[in-house]
């Protein structure tokens, strides 16, 4: 990003709907309404924060198709069911150490993962008291009840949609998949003598970036990155998620006993910030395709960063839980069994092995999600060396 206060070029523009437009349009609004109310300048991470859940404007507060083939991108649950049996498989282990419990999944997406989970854990004979999905997007919602209810309707019953985290306490497992990437973070620029921060101001019917002094709290935060990174050079420029550990304290509070699994795609600290990757992992998602100007058409695109697993880990310790394993999402699937399901759900048809054998391998290979998605598990008050970290466990490279 250069240092200015001028727009990032944009690439070609992808065609919207009539629909599309007003509705981006409407959100542009709302957006320049607070940066005029701020005096001009909002910081990157409330602009990300309205772009994406600003109450029946925002990405995933209104109603457009996300996930999957139809929309802006596809989560390992949509590839495959043995994502989800894998999930379910080390589930019940946490379950099984605990003599039962309930499952909260948070951000459930279409659905696709309460399904596979559920189905696959009632033939283990390890189904969970409840499945609890914390969910804020209302379109979400119903399309999650419309996908249970067709697919499981004998256990629809069982599934609890909240509203906010739970308010009491109780034992079994916390399922994140592809949730961290999605909160907002704030964006800076690094320089020997100082520490800048981006955020948005408007150009005429535009969104531009403009920069400031950072404030204290990302001042310090930046700074004790780049002190464990010696060969950055000035304009060094990424982003930093400095709500992590308040959010994620939040979600897991009421947890007594059990385990958390947060799944999705990132880097340990120290690769996070290399020298090399000096303009960051911010990035936009539109119609299966990546968009590097995040700013543009609010509310239509999706705003990922990737997830500092180091940061995740030390809001696991100030929270009170035990940080107890870490690997890729490869390990992950074959330590608590991938093959196994293959199997399972191969049925022993060539037709049906060969398919899943397909879909194995983008969940699987490096060049796929296999080693970009990595998996951490939190614990508390429950004793067991969870098969999903018994292959590899990087904890070591927090």
């Amino acid at each position: 990003m250069n240092h200015d206060d001028t727009a990032m070029s944009p690439p070609r523009e992808p065609l919207l709907t009539p629909a599309q437009n007003e509705h981006a349009r409407r959100v542009r609004l709302h957006i320049e309404a607070q940066i005029v109310l701020a005096g001009g300048w909002l910081s990157f991470e409330q602009f990300m924060d309205l772009a994406l859940y600003a109450p029946g404007l925002g990405y995933y507060s209104a109603g457009a198709r996300k996930l999957g083939p139809g929309g802006d991108f596809t989560t390992a649950p949509e590839i495959s069911r043995l994502f989800g049996g894998c999930v379910a498989r080390q589930c019940a282990q946490v379950l099984g150490a605990l003599g039962g419990g309930s499952l909260l999944e948070i951000g459930a997406g279409s659905g696709r993962l309460a399904v596979d989970v559920l189905r696959r854990m009632e033939t283990l004979g390890a189904l969970p008291d409840e499945y609890c999905i914390l969910e804020i997007s209302a379109d979400l919602r119903e399309r999650q009840r419309h996908l249970i209810a067709l697919e499981l309707p004998h256990l629809h019953q069982r599934v609890r949609w909240l509203d906010a985290p739970p308010d009491r306490g109780f034992r079994g497992a916390i399922i994140a998949n592809e949730v961290l990437d999605a909160l907002p973070v704030a964006r800076f620029s690094w320089w020997p003598d100082r520490v800048e921060e981006w955020g948005v101001g408007v150009d005429g019917e535009q969104f531009i970036w403009k920069s400031r002094p950072a404030e204290a709290r990302l001042q310090s935060a930046v700074r004790e990155i780049a002190a464990t990174n010696q060969d950055w050079q000035g304009g060094y420029c990424s982003e930093l998620c400095l709500r992590m550990r308040d959010w994620t304290a939040s979600v897991t509070q009421w947890l007594d006993a059990g385990v958390v699994l947060w799944l999705d795609y990132g880097l340990p600290r120290a690769h996070y910030y290399l020298a090399e990757r000096h303009e960051g992992t911010l990035i936009g998602h539109f119609r299966q395709r990546a968009v590097e100007d995040v700013l543009a058409n609010p509310g239509l695109q999706d705003i990922t960063a990737w997830v500092d697993f180091t940061e995740l880990a030390h809001s696991g310790d100030s929270a009170g839980f035990d940080v107890v394993g870490f690997t890729t999402q490869a390990l992950f699937l074959a330590g608590v069994g991938v093959e196994q399901e293959m199997q399972f759900l191969g049925g022993g048809e060539d037709a049906a092995s060969a398919r899943l054998a397909g879909q194995a391998r983008k969940l699987l290979m490096p060049g796929e999600m296999g080693e970009r998605f990595k998996v951490m598990a939190w614990a508390r008050n429950v004793d067991l060396d969870l098969h999903g970290f018994s292959i590899r466990n990087f904890l070591h490279s927090l």
